[in-house]
């Protein structure tokens, strides 16, 4: 079984904007089952990056994060 989907659960509001963007996102670009499966593995990756345990990125995976977060407004 998935670990994410063994793993309880809870509920964390963001702005309504920032839902259809990531929903538009999703739509345009694939790769995520739902709004929430994109946030927890952004979230999941930016905490990754903050204690260091983030694996280095190739240049190009490194491109296709900078592209989706761009898609996202986030840079």
């Amino acid at each position: 079984m998935n670990k994410a989907l063994s793993e309880e659960k809870i509920q964390v509001s963001i702005s309504k904007k920032l839902y259809e963007k990531a929903k538009e996102y999703i739509e345009k670009y694939g790769g995520f089952n739902s709004v929430d499966e994109l946030v927890e593995f952004l979230l999941e990756e930016a905490l990754k990056e903050e204690s260091g345990e983030a694996q280095p990125y190739t240049k190009e995976e490194e491109e296709k994060v900078k592209e989706r977060l761009r898609a996202l407004g986030y840079i």
